[in-house]
């Protein structure tokens, strides 16, 4: 009976709890990494939308919490307090993340709640300006001759262009591996790249359409399913599974995640709110400036979410394994 009791008063109490929902608390969004780039531009966009969505008084702060490829920021929203006022906004690392390191501090399908897909970013595939290859298939067939001599830039462990980098190298089957060479962050490998002291990369539109337009650098494929037909820069460039890679496809999704035991009614609130803002014309022509393309689909819903991501995961997790890319 007293047990019985005491579940009723926590039940009354949730309930009061998201009645009340978001109060005067700020609803605060956790980014993995420094203000500026990419992931963070997308929350605060975000952010912006859900508050008109959520009413007035309804107060969404971003918060930046860098280091260890984003464990981190993960790790802090893990274990905070369930109550819909600690979130977090994180890319393609969420599915990374079990094969980059050897332990983690949280669990990445077990210890959130899944609010649902924000955005997809493709990638493209770029080379030094100084090389001679012109067209992908001539860019393929010189890497396969000399992949021994040649390295590839990312942005750090876990970030999109190392994992891109991993999956193209494995899905090309080199006789020789390239040699990778990591960065302190996009800037400092694409001017690298740039310069010519790496000789290729692979990064999200969000970093490289502006390089490529600019003749910066040179591009030879996306990693979408498909050409691009309907960007204007992008649509001159084919798809790598186009070209013969089978089966690669490539995205830096966003999603947004809340910790684990957070009340359904706050999950539904936030969710609901999440989905006005993707149809928020503001939000959708920021994020298109971005090279970001809005889900539509059934991602949008938190069980989809969660079962895209956990296929991500048994993606990601053998490729980054077979290359033995490990951190504590």
């Amino acid at each position: 009976m007293k047990r019985l009791l005491v579940l009723a008063v926590a039940a009354i109490s949730m309930l009061a709890q998201a009645q009340d929902y978001p109060g005067t608390k700020p609803i605060t969004i956790v980014v993995p990494f420094a203000a500026g780039g990419p992931t963070d531009r997308v929350a605060r966009d975000l952010a912006e939308a859900m508050r008109k969505t959520m009413g007035g008084s309804a107060n969404l702060v971003v918060e930046n919490v860098n280091g260890a490829g984003g464990t981190i920021a993960a790790t802090k929203v893990a274990k905070a307090t369930p109550d819909g006022h600690s979130l977090l906004l994180w890319h393609i690392g969420m599915a990374a993340t079990p094969g980059l390191y050897r332990k983690l501090q949280y669990k990445p399908l077990e210890d959130f709640e899944y609010l649902g897909l924000v955005n997809e970013v493709p990638m493209t595939l770029i080379g030094k300006p100084q090389l001679a290859a012109n067209n992908y298939r001539d860019f393929e067939n010189y890497v396969r001759a000399n992949s021994g001599k040649l390295n590839l830039a990312h942005a750090g462990l876990g970030s999109a262009s190392h994992l891109c980098g991993l999956m193209w190298q494995a899905a090309m089957n080199l006789s020789e591996p390239m040699t990778t060479i990591p960065f302190g962050g996009t800037a400092p490998a694409m001017n690298a790249l740039m310069g010519g002291q790496v000789d290729i990369m692979c990064d999200q539109t969000t970093n490289t359409t502006g390089q490529i337009e600019g003749g910066r650098v040179k591009a030879y494929a996306v990693t979408t399913a498909k050409t691009m037909s309907n960007h204007k820069l992008l649509k001159n460039y084919p798809s790598l599974q186009e070209m013969g890679l089978k089966g690669f496809e490539l995205t830096v999704w966003n999603g947004l995640y809340a910790p684990k035991g957070t009340p359904a009614a706050i999950l539904k609130q936030l969710n609901t709110a999440m989905k006005a803002a993707l149809q928020d014309p503001a939000f959708i022509s920021k994020q298109d400036a971005l090279g970001a393309v809005m889900v539509t689909d059934k991602r949008v819903e938190p069980e989809a979410h969660k079962a895209f991501v956990a296929a991500e995961i048994a993606k990601l997790k053998p490729v980054i394994e077979a290359a033995g890319k490990f951190a504590d």
